[in-house]
């Protein structure tokens, strides 16, 4: 073996035990689980992943964000779950709520509507909409708490003024009702209204089906079979019932048995029960 040969051989050896060095620092310094999450995340993750294991709790969701979505690394909702509870720890109410959701749904973390229940309630303190209308979707439901109908709308209804559609959907449901709240059709009217304009399905429907009824607006079938469209072409299965509904009777629209089984088979084909059922009665 030549000079040069044993000079190649001892720098190998110098650049091993370098390489060895460093892993047991960053072992040391980080633990077992930096290694692992150096070695799979990409960028954008990577960027914020020094920052995250600082401490930083902004850069700890924002890593979180990457694993929950797929962005720039391999979605993994167990690593969602464990960097939004850090950040959520810390009082980062975008994390509270995340965490409370992820609680909520088991996602990459066992479903805990308990868990979840406070974590929304962390969030809503501090103002944050989506926080506020899960919340209300807890205390609706009873779920992690005991069912409470007056606190849930008040809830839907922070969370409405500030714009969160689902929330806007719910207190009209409730005032439609009068679920936790006293009566009143007119409001609900105009919280449907503005969640439809919005493109929501769910609220078209809504919609179509007060003005179909007449209720907390006057009755209009050609109006509703308007919303029940908007709604059906969006794979609302209700509204396509409610649809066929009106083409087999003729209201709101020029007869059209055709049309009306067309939406009829939709709506059942989506899982819609009572479609199941008038086609077995009409033999279809």
């Amino acid at each position: 073996m030549n000079g040069t040969e044993l000079e190649n051989q001892s720098r190998g050896k110098r650049s091993g035990l370098v390489v060895f060095i460093l892993v047991l620092v960053l072992m040391l310094l980080g633990g077992a689980g930096f290694l692992f999450y150096w070695f799979h995340v990409g960028e954008p993750a990577k960027g914020y992943y020094e920052a995250a294991m600082q401490g930083d709790s902004e850069a700890q969701y924002k890593l979180a964000e990457c694993y929950y979505n797929g962005n720039g690394v391999r979605k993994d909702f167990f690593a969602a779950a464990d960097w939004y509870r850090k950040a959520a720890e810390q009082g980062h109410a975008d994390a509270q709520f995340m965490f409370g959701r992820c609680c909520y749904h088991g996602e990459g973390i066992s479903k805990d509507y308990g868990v979840a229940f406070e974590y929304y309630r962390k969030a809503a303190e501090q103002d944050h909409a989506k926080g506020q209308c899960g919340l209300g979707y807890c205390y609706y439901d009873g779920e992690g708490v005991e069912e409470n109908k007056e606190e849930a709308v008040k809830w839907y209804r922070k969370a409405a003024e500030q714009g969160i559609p689902e929330a806007q959907n719910q207190l009209a449901v409730c005032l439609m009702s009068g679920e936790g709240v006293d009566e009143d059709k007119e409001e609900a009217v105009k919280w449907f209204r503005i969640v439809a304009e919005q493109g929501i399905p769910q609220a078209q429907s809504n919609l179509g089906n007060c003005y179909f009824k007449g209720e907390g607006v006057e009755e209009d079938k050609e109006e509703a079979v308007k919303w029940y469209r908007k709604a059906a072409e969006q794979g609302n299965a209700y509204a396509m019932a409610a649809l066929s509904g009106c083409y087999m009777l003729g209201e709101g629209v020029n007869e059209n048995k055709v049309e009306g089984i067309k939406w009829l088979r939709k709506s059942a084909k989506l899982g819609n029960p009572e479609s199941k059922k008038i086609l077995k009665r009409l033999g279809l």
